[in-house]
């Protein structure tokens, strides 16, 4: 059984305390941002697929690279899976990523004459798309309010008692319900910055962070992380 699981009380999630979690993330990080590094909606699929297991820190080293050589759909359809394995193998997962990104560039080309579809059941038909991707897809690179739940968002949006979900699918309807649709990509990124700034999964500074009053986890700092093994389970 988990240590320090939030519960949810009926006071914890008034929409007063939501508003006023969110307005303290807002002050924390007003500059939160997609850190992946791209140039266009193609860069950011890849980069999001390259992500899995991997921070985002190494994913920008790679594709820094990467893009320098191959930056379109039309050039990584001609690719091997070989071949990009290679370039990308200081990341895990390396071959399958290879394989998928090669195969989604083919399917782009084919089907969507070359443009990354902003529609959610074609992203979500591409290899290696799943519901996580293709919300980062529509939200960072088409401006359609999505709120994609990586293990960041899943651990800290927990422990605050903004959801208490089993899955990150769960966890998404709670905080789709819960606050503001235009608000939702911020809050993506917001949540993110503070599970990676803060919120750790093992040692969460519970002593510093600004968010504590509201938190049904502070000062679990020993405790396992909720999120743990969200990541092998993938997108």
């Amino acid at each position: 059984m988990e240590q320090n699981q939030p519960v949810i009380s009926t006071e914890r999630s008034s929409e007063e305390r939501v508003r006023a979690i969110l307005d303290e993330l807002a002050a924390l990080y007003p500059d939160a941002r997609c850190e992946l590094n791209h140039s266009s909606p193609f860069e950011l699929l890849v980069a999001t697929i390259l992500s899995a297991q991997s921070t985002d820190a190494r994913v920008n080293m790679v594709t820094e690279r990467l893009f320098r050589k191959y930056n379109t759909p039309e050039d990584f359809a001609s690719l091997r899976p070989d071949d990009l394995a290679e370039e990308i193998k200081e990341l895990g997962l390396y071959r399958n990523k290879a394989r998928h990104i090669v195969e989604a560039a083919r399917r782009i080309v084919e089907e969507h004459d070359g443009r990354v579809p902003s529609e959610r059941e074609a992203l979500e038909a591409l290899p290696g798309v799943g519901r996580k991707t293709a919300n980062v897809i529509l939200s960072n690179a088409f401006g359609i309010p999505a709120l994609a739940v990586d293990t960041h968002v899943f651990r800290v949006s927990r422990r605050l008692g903004l959801a208490s979900g089993k899955t990150p699918e769960q966890v998404e309807r709670e905080l789709m319900n819960r606050i503001p649709r235009r608000e939702w990509t911020i809050t993506h990124h917001r949540l993110i910055y503070h599970g990676r700034r803060m919120c750790h999964a093992r040692r969460p500074d519970c002593a510093s962070c600004p968010l504590r009053p509201y938190c049904a986890y502070a000062g679990g700092s020993t405790a396992g992380d909720p999120a743990e093994g969200l990541s092998a389970a993938g997108d």
